[in-house]
């Protein structure tokens, strides 16, 4: 029976079996505002604290985290229906965000000089520093309620920034968990979450000094245009349809173990999740054989001991569902799985085979737990159909060869590309995560430059040399100060002046 709940509440269910979790209060415009209010207020003196003081708060924090991992674990697993292993790998390995933006935050933020570009500059020393924005809204998705919380936010806190977060309605409780040990550590009042729906984010756009979105493209545009009209910064991780290509002299058994785990992790729902793949002829019959006996050994289910779980919402295992029926109308063959289940939100691990770019299976976002194979002729045909979409968030490529693999992977249209492996890059904070064509707008993590995204860069001039109680092109303006500058800054622009100087590339040769 459905247990029935107020219209501004929010209920929590289990996606296996649709028990109720919670019912949580849902924020709206206002009290939205009063938090980012309050996150304000704080904000000032989190970020005149310093990098190394705002280092030990995130360690601290990280602590907290490795000591309630079994109560987090058990909180991701009941509302997204993730296998144990899956909810334990999230736990433990978001940490890493904290670790690297706590480790190198004063590194990152250090200001840094600058070499003047020609002689004009001479006499100044320049340099640029790093501000925070002083309200970060991050607005995360159901897939990895704590993945995707921790990636954006350690590095926003390590800059000095202040964090609004509003997680997905389906999964608030391990978030809200997370932010519950940050206060628990008696760490300043710099982050807060608020539960909602869509007018909740909505708020948190409007609320916010730069916002960090990631879900779905068609939300991703809407807040990008709103974000414009504010002309208020943001960075967007949107869709995926992200392609495997696997080559005549590639492992076949460790592309199949790879591809299987790629595209089935999480139940398939993963913004990098294998979502197509591409098979040389000479090695097709082999790969589909092996992958299909790979996939038909796993179990699904949320008990411990189970391969492939629940997913997180009915809607996204009804787009599964007419993902492979139009397939099967198309012309496609189920080889394994192909069905929903009864009651709970599973869908069977499935592979699908005699695909093509005209079914909805090879070229929309799927986020289910499917694997469309395609046999192609060669290499090059492999990358044409991977580079036909309108997504390109992530890539792999299997070959025994390195080197033609990083070939491969400089013709992909994609913002990763792991050669033999799947998700590397997520997880290699020095490397930026970003998506291309409708993937998103700008990146996350990138070393300096997942910490420094959230920080205004300030550019500032100190004289190196005494100074004149005025300079030659300031007022008052006569005829022979006019001829004076006139021949200075000839000189400059071309060689003269540059040239005696030793400056290169100030003037034609």
């Amino acid at each position: 029976m459905t247990t029935l709940v107020a219209p501004n509440s929010l209920p929590v269910r289990n996606p296996a079996d649709n028990h109720l979790l919670a019912t949580l209060a849902v924020d709206d415009a206002t009290e939205v505002a009063a938090a980012a209010a309050h996150l304000r207020r704080a904000q000032t003196e989190w970020s005149e604290s310093g990098p190394r003081a705002r280092a030990d708060w995130l360690r601290r924090w990280r602590t907290w985290i490795l000591d309630h991992t079994d109560e987090l674990t058990d909180l991701l697993r009941a509302e997204t229906g993730k296998v144990r292993p899956d909810a334990v790998v999230e736990t433990i390995a978001s940490c890493e965000f904290i670790s690297h933006y706590a480790d190198h935050a004063a590194k990152y933020l250090a200001a840094e000089s600058v070499k003047p570009a020609g002689p004009l500059s001479l006499p100044k020393r320049l340099y640029t520093r790093y501000s925070p924005y002083p309200l970060v809204g991050i607005i995360t998705p159901w897939n990895f309620p704590i993945t995707l919380f921790l990636m954006d936010a350690a590095p926003a806190l390590a800059a000095g920034c202040a964090v609004l977060a509003k997680p997905s309605e389906e999964t608030p409780l391990a978030c809200g968990r997370l932010i519950d040990g940050w206060k628990e550590i008696g760490a300043p009042p710099v982050l807060t979450q608020v539960v909602g729906r869509g007018d909740t984010g909505a708020a948190v756009v409007e609320a916010a000094d730069f916002v960090q979105f990631t879900g779905s493209t068609a939300t991703g545009r809407r807040i990008g245009m709103r974000c414009a009209e504010l002309l208020k910064p943001y960075s967007l991780e949107l869709g995926g349809k992200d392609a495997a290509i696997v080559l005549d002299d590639a492992d076949l058994d460790r592309a199949v173990n790879g591809i299987t785990w790629g595209g089935l992790f999480n139940s398939g729902q993963v913004c990098i999740s294998v979502e197509r793949v591409y098979v040389a002829a000479p090695v097709y019959d082999e790969f589909v054989h092996r992958l299909t006996a790979k996939v038909r050994s796993l179990s699904q289910g949320t008990a411990d001991g189970d391969d492939v779980g629940a997913m997180v919402t009915a809607n996204q295992v009804d787009i599964a569902d007419r993902h492979v029926t139009d397939a099967i109308a198309c012309g496609a063959r189920v080889l394994v799985g192909g069905t929903r289940s009864i009651t709970g939100n599973f869908f069977a691990p499935t592979v699908l085979v005699d695909v093509d770019h005209t079914m909805a299976c090879m070229t929309e976002e799927t986020f289910g737990p499917t694997i469309p194979v395609m046999k192609v002729a060669d290499e090059d045909e492999a990358v044409s159909l991977a580079n036909d979409c309108d997504y390109a968030l992530s890539a792999t490529v299997w070959t025994r060869d390195h080197a033609r693999g990083q070939r491969v992977a400089a013709r992909l249209e994609a913002g990763a590309v792991n050669v033999n492996d799947v998700f590397s890059n997520l997880f290699a904070t020095t490397l930026p995560h970003n998506g291309w064509k409708q993937s998103g707008v700008g990146a996350r993590l990138g070393g300096a430059y997942g910490l420094r995204k959230y920080c205004r860069v300030q550019a500032v001039t100190v004289p190196r040399i005494p100074t004149l109680r005025s300079e030659l092109t300031w007022y008052p303006y006569s005829p022979r100060r006019t001829a004076v500058t006139r021949w200075v800054l000839r000189a400059v622009a071309s060689r003269g002046v540059a040239a005696r100087l030793g400056l290169r590339g100030t003037g034609p040769r």
